[in-house]
């Protein structure tokens, strides 16, 4: 019996849909093309996420999407190397779109609010995705601190993407006194760099079982407490409030 569309390939449908939603209708072939390119990151996605990028085997990929190896390098001529990127591009543009609703959310109600809600749904979006990202967050260190710069310079310029798309918000801010004038490039890294880790946090309990056992750790199991508290620190600072050293 076929297994149900988990959260991941729903993922990856709904992106291929969104992909080719304007243009004109697909043929038969292209359909079937773009369905058998799914099919085999999803087999990448799952492998991944089990054995690890050096671990894994264009074999195994290959068996669990039902197509010969041979197949697979007609769509993927890079390999396993090239499917990996391709994972990874899966996960930042869905980061993307989450930066865009809340750029999106923040334009009808106040900065505060809308990051506040761009947390929560941080918590949820990575939890339905967590195999994906896991494998983003597992696997990107080391391109990063490696030494092939062309490998490493990808991440540079999808992050740099996420924070581009934040900048004219909160430089938007800044200019009518919602928030204080602060350079947009490095707020921007603070807001992303701050919510992922604060997910990645919540993520890394779960993967080694550790939910529970540190109370002051089960904030992270809460993503509204979780929002609200970031949503504090960002906005109002560690300080105490004037009079109150409570």
């Amino acid at each position: 019996m076929p297994e149900a569309p988990s959260a991941d390939d729903a993922f990856l449908d709904a992106r291929s849909n969104d992909a080719c939603s304007n243009d004109a209708p697909l043929s038969r072939r292209e359909r079937e093309r773009r369905r058998r390119r799914r099919a085999m990151l999803r087999a990448a996605q799952g492998v991944f996420a089990e054995k690890g990028y050096a671990h894994a085997t264009l074999d195994e990929i290959a068996a669990r999407a039902e197509f010969g190896k041979g197949t697979l390098y007609n769509y993927f001529e890079g390999g396993k190397e090239e499917l990996l990127f391709a994972v990874f591009d899966e996960a930042y543009d869905g980061l993307f779109a989450l930066v865009e609703r809340f750029v999106s959310d923040a334009e009808e109600r106040p900065l505060r609010e809308a990051f506040r809600a761009f947390v929560y749904e941080a918590f949820g979006f990575f939890r339905e995705q967590e195999a994906l990202f896991m494998i983003l967050f597992k696997e990107s260190h080391r391109f990063i601190f490696g030494e092939n710069q062309k490998r490493a310079a990808y991440f540079h310029a999808q992050e740099d993407r996420l924070v581009k798309a934040l900048m004219p918000l909160l430089e938007q801010a800044a200019a009518v006194g919602e928030i204080r004038a602060l350079p947009a490039r490095p707020v921007a890294h603070m807001i992303l760099e701050n919510t992922k880790g604060m997910v990645m946090a919540r993520a890394m309990m779960d993967h080694q079982g550790m939910r529970g056992q540190d109370c002051d750790d089960t904030i992270l199991q809460r993503p509204d407490e979780a929002a609200d508290m970031l949503a504090a620190m960002l906005f109002d600072g560690l300080a105490a409030p004037d009079g109150d050293s409570s």
